[in-house]
């Protein structure tokens, strides 16, 4: 996750970069469950609204909580499929509660958030509910599959906010959506959300059948400009909305290049020092999955290579093991080719999203095709371009006049 609004303020107040020393504890994402009310058309784990055997039971899933506590991971994110869809989300949450997670969170599609259960959800104290919107009204119910989930999801919001539960809205960008992205960072201002979370679009399960609708690169870039624009006025402001973007690293390039054309050099090199510091795509590293039967994997994604089973061994001494692809995973800088490998940024972006470069070629290490930066802003001239034989830039030419309609 590229934290965009926290790394603006390094241009506003700088600080001195820490860098992370000794073994990295994961994020831990878990997905409870497979099931869901509502059938995406980017769902990576292409959840259904039907049970789905091999899950694990109450006893395994309580067993795998304990671990994680003791392992003392920084942060936990319960998720789905539908994670409010299994049949114990109410007692695994107050047991992760009762536990005293560092970081406890929430990812839901936020249909199932309502005035009958919100109390006992805010009483939970989850530091942070995370519910997915991607458009407004129909655009979103095409989306999601459902008619009515925009309705209902926004009435999720709506009561978060009204018990001061902290929410944000999570918004997967393609083309058939993108037009929408203003009117989401609207609707955050409008309903006092307090981040918003913008997506690419993964190659993963349905997201991997629909990969023909992920952006244009020419959109990807009108919308980080767009989110830079939001963020930045926020900032300024003082106003308390966080901006983030996850699953294309190549963002903190392109923000880096922002303020290279904005702000004093010594202001630039401090921020390309934290956003080194932070490393970019932390699959392996500083995020792991378990999945809704209990297998582990680098990221949710990855769900075709398995590192092990928490049925047959704890998540901590799977990821603590010596499992080849999360050594290489980790290792800095990764065995990357063609765009990536040639690039100049790797020490920001880690490589990007390396599940959409083993999806289109087979291959983990090879350039992630939706790096949405041209030759000459990764540092590579056009003739070492044509000798790498580099895929060229996609999408349109870009005009910064051009603003969404």
């Amino acid at each position: 996750m590229f934290r965009l609004t926290q790394y603006m303020h390094q241009l506003v107040t700088p600080t001195p970069a820490r860098r992370r020393s000794g073994p990295v504890k994961p994020v831990v994402i878990w997905n409870l469950t497979r099931s869901c009310n509502l059938k995406c058309r980017h769902c990576y784990t292409v959840s259904a609204d039907r049970p789905f055997p091999g899950e694990l039971t109450h006893e395994q899933a309580m067993g795998v909580l304990h671990d994680l506590s003791d392992f003392r991971i920084p942060a936990l994110i319960l998720s789905g499929g539908e994670p409010m869809s299994r049949f114990d989300f109410w007692e695994l949450a107050e047991e992760a509660r009762r536990l005293n997670f560092r970081h406890l969170s929430l990812s839901t599609n936020g249909t199932k958030i309502n005035a009958g259960n919100i109390d006992r959800l805010a009483d939970l104290g989850f530091d942070y509910v995370g519910i997915s919107l991607d458009g407004i009204g129909e655009v979103n119910d095409w989306f999601r599959g459902v008619e009515g989930a925009f309705d209902q999801a926004l009435e999720g919001v709506r009561a978060c906010k009204a018990r001061g539960v902290k929410v944000g809205l999570r918004f997967t960008i393609t083309d058939g959506n993108a037009h929408h992205l203003p009117a989401m960072l609207d609707l955050c201002q409008n309903e006092g959300v307090d981040k918003f979370y913008l997506s690419h679009l993964v190659y993963a399960g349905r997201g991997d059948k629909h990969r023909g609708e992920d952006a244009e690169h020419d959109h990807t870039r009108r919308a980080m400009d767009l989110l830079i624009e939001r963020a930045w006025a926020a900032v300024q402001a003082g106003a308390p909305f966080e901006v983030v973007t996850g699953n294309n690293d190549a963002d903190a390039v392109y923000f880096l290049n922002w303020a290279a054309r904005n702000f004093p050099a010594d202001a630039v090199a401090n921020l390309r020092e934290h956003l080194e510091a932070w490393g970019g795509n932390s699959s392996g590293l500083g995020v792991g999955n378990i999945d809704p039967q209990g297998k582990v994997h680098p990221d949710t994604y990855w769900s075709d290579y398995t590192v092990g089973s928490v049925k047959e061994q704890p998540f901590s001494a799977i990821w603590t093991g010596d499992d080849p692809i999360l050594k290489t995973l980790r290792t800095r800088p990764r065995p990357l080719t063609g765009r990536c490998g040639a690039c100049a940024h790797q020490a920001v972006c880690g490589g990007n999203t390396r599940i959409r470069a083993l999806q289109l070629t087979g291959d983990p290490w090879a350039e992630d095709p939706a790096c949405y930066l041209s030759a000459r802003e990764i540092g590579i001239g056009d003739a070492d371009a044509a000798r790498l034989s580099v895929t060229p830039f996609r999408g349109k030419s870009h005009d910064p006049a051009h603003r969404f309609v």
